[in-house]
């Protein structure tokens, strides 16, 4: 059953706010993008009649399913991208969304500069960095981010907003949030994607730019 998301919203703007207050920082300043991903737009409406534009979902193809329809009427939604993206999916994702949090290696970076080139159009996009090392999982390893960065910046001509990480399940979180904020600095960028529905507090109180909270406000997933 779905829970009432307008009262949910509102709860994790109000921890949201608190989280930035305690460290001195603008709430204005952190984006929340609400994860829409598995809910269908019933669902998803009355979140958007509460007067929240930021939504995010992980596969390209269910987010063309629905938010079409929805962008007719609601106009000025922003659609975040913040699931793996495969270079075959490069122009639907240029055509939909807004931003694209998981450029994770040089052939998506190609895929997307041509995309972006042929449709004339420029998302905001986010280098996503793998700060646990784990094998198994999308992102640039730390140390291999720089070089992607330069691609992106000297050859491709993309211009590159921030960071974006997800913490191994069993580490804790802050260190990995830490580590980013300090990557992104070194890097000369300003924008960190982290934080979800369990962290997401800790990640303002961190530095993030964008917290990307799901079950939190649309409630568990089937």
């Amino acid at each position: 059953m779905i829970t009432d998301s307008v009262h949910t919203l509102a709860a994790t703007k109000e921890k949201l706010a608190a989280a930035a207050s305690g460290v001195g920082r603008d709430v204005r300043d952190v984006t929340l993008i609400a994860v829409s991903k598995t809910f269908v737009a019933e669902d998803i409406r009355p979140v958007l009649e509460a007067g929240h534009r930021h939504f995010g979902e992980n596969r390209v193809q269910e987010a063309f399913g629905k938010w079409p329809g929805l962008r007719q009427e609601y106009p000025d939604v922003t659609l975040h991208l913040i699931g793996p993206l495969q270079s075959n999916k490069a122009r639907e994702a240029v055509e939909l969304f807004d931003v694209i949090h998981t450029v994770d290696r040089p052939k998506i970076a190609r895929a997307l500069a041509k995309e972006m080139e042929r449709q004339g159009k420029r998302p905001q996009l986010f280098i996503q960095v793998n700060t646990g090392e784990e094998e198994q999982k999308a992102g640039m390893f730390p140390g291999d981010v720089a070089g992607l960065l330069a691609l992106c910046r000297d050859k491709l001509g993309l211009e590159i907003s921030g960071l974006m990480c997800i913490p191994p399940v069993d580490e804790e979180p802050a260190i990995h949030f830490a580590f980013l904020a300090k990557l992104a600095n070194e890097l000369g960028l300003s924008g960190l994607s982290m934080g979800m529905s369990g962290d997401f507090e800790t990640a303002v109180q961190l530095g993030a730019t964008h917290v990307r909270v799901g079950s939190a406000i649309f409630g568990e997933r089937d």
